[in-house]
């Protein structure tokens, strides 16, 4: 983001005055008029929780998915040299699979363990796609706004015909809240709306690996079979070197 806010920042800068592209009611249009649109098409609380959601566009702390494959099979280890009770004494780094093993740990049947887990992944999972979709309706509707805000200066501009010299300046001004716009939509919020369905897939590939092994920890199986099923959730050539490895 600030790469491609820097390109378009210094094309500004080299071509003349950065003074020129600064307007105030056409920041007020697009900007503003575009949040409030988008306050239209959601509650203020899915308003307010896509904000709290942004921040996982930049910091985003799920561990690596070979590290939640070595935890669970450290886990599987445990229980099987000392029980399922053995697990209570362990750390375990992620809140999701503390929750799990607390479960196996007070000897809830494996379809509570699932349903309840389940039900956790699906709800985590509907947070995140609302903020999502907070931020794809920003990037549908900050053009828009751009738009309408060169409609109003247009329309500003052609009541004034009569002084030529005016023409040029209200112009540019017109044009400017259609740059907002597609710089808004552009650089901000379509990209942040990708970034965060890309992070909730993550995430839910993270749970999804989690449960598995938590279910088989409980089934008792090998931590060695455990490892073999939890490595199908790594990329194609990953899984490829691990085989390698073992073979």
């Amino acid at each position: 983001m600030l790469g491609a806010f820097g390109i378009v920042l210094a094309a500004i800068f080299l071509g003349g005055s950065a003074g020129m592209f600064m307007n105030i009611p056409s920041m007020l249009i697009v900007i503003g008029g575009s949040l409030f649109v988008v306050l239209i098409k959601f509650t203020l609380a899915q308003f307010l929780g896509a904000i709290s959601v942004a921040g996982k566009a930049f910091m985003f702390k799920m561990p690596t998915l070979d590290a939640l494959i070595e935890e669970v099979v450290e886990l599987a280890n445990t229980a099987r040299k000392g029980g399922l009770l053995a697990l209570e004494s362990v750390e375990i780094s992620h809140p999701f699979m503390s929750k799990g093993v607390q479960m196996l740990v007070d000897g809830f049947d494996e379809t509570v363990v699932r349903e309840m887990l389940e039900k956790d992944i699906r709800l985590s999972n509907d947070r995140h796609s609302w903020g999502a979709k907070v931020f794809s309706a920003m990037g549908d509707v900050g053009p828009a706004m751009g738009m309408i805000g060169t409609l109003i200066g247009l329309v500003q501009m052609l009541s004034n015909m009569d002084d030529p010299k005016s023409i040029g300046p209200a112009m540019a001004v017109a044009l400017l809240t259609t740059l907002y716009g597609a710089m808004m939509a552009t650089m901000v919020t379509l990209p942040m709306a990708d970034k965060l369905d890309m992070r909730r897939e993550e995430e839910k590939r993270a749970k999804l690996l989690m449960l598995d092994g938590l279910l088989a920890i409980q089934a008792g199986q090998n931590p060695r079979i455990i490892e073999s099923l939890l490595r199908t959730y790594l990329p194609g050539k990953k899984q490829e070197v691990v085989e390698e490895a073992v073979a």
